[in-house]
């Protein structure tokens, strides 16, 4: 079910027959925002030891690692459609556009690099490990509710079910995160 739920929209978007259609530097563009959403289900469970057979010092460690491979997505998702329309890309990050996915997707861009800062920098902030928590935790409430809007208001080559069921996911997991018990910090 967690690799369907993770492969399964990734290899229906292959198949989509709007890709035939679209150049490749457009179509890395969208699998790699397909693979940030993928990645998004995955994230919450990592973090808080959801995945059986999974050590939690070594959930922590994939949690970071795919922390990182989000962020690369996203820059990948954004630097490609740069490179097919900058204009789209300009209004989108100036909050001008007129679809309305564009704000969304820029929202969770901005939440995601202010997670990824806030761990990267999380000793130097010398931030008490609840508050950090807490942080981070709003910045990943941020990217969960914003991707999943941008996903869903998006016709594209996803197909629209599979979409659908990784969204929910992805909220499911999101909130089950947030919501379960405190977990002990780790240094």
């Amino acid at each position: 079910m967690f690799v369907a739920a993770v492969v399964g929209p990734l290899a229906l978007a292959a198949n989509s027959p709007l890709l035939a259609w679209r150049d490749p530097i457009y179509i890395a563009s969208g699998f790699a925002g397909i693979t940030a959403l993928a990645l998004l289900f995955v994230q919450p469970l990592l973090a808080r030891n959801l995945l059986p057979n999974l050590k939690m010092h070594l959930g922590r460690r994939i949690h970071r690692l795919t922390g990182a491979f989000l962020v690369i997505a996203i820059i990948t998702h954004v630097a490609g459609l740069w490179i097919t329309s900058p204009p789209d890309v300009v209004d989108a990050l100036l909050f001008a556009s007129p679809t309305p996915f564009s704000a969304w997707g820029v929202i969770a861009m901005w939440a995601a690099f202010a997670a990824a800062l806030v761990a990267a920098l999380r000793r130097k902030l010398r931030l008490k490990p609840h508050n950090w928590r807490r942080l981070h935790g709003t910045f990943a409430a941020i990217i969960v509710v914003a991707s999943v809007v941008h996903a869903l208001l998006i016709e594209g080559t996803m197909e629209p079910f599979s979409k659908a069921a990784l969204c929910i996911l992805v909220i499911a997991a999101g909130l089950f995160a947030l919501r379960r018990g405190r977990v002990k910090s780790y240094s």
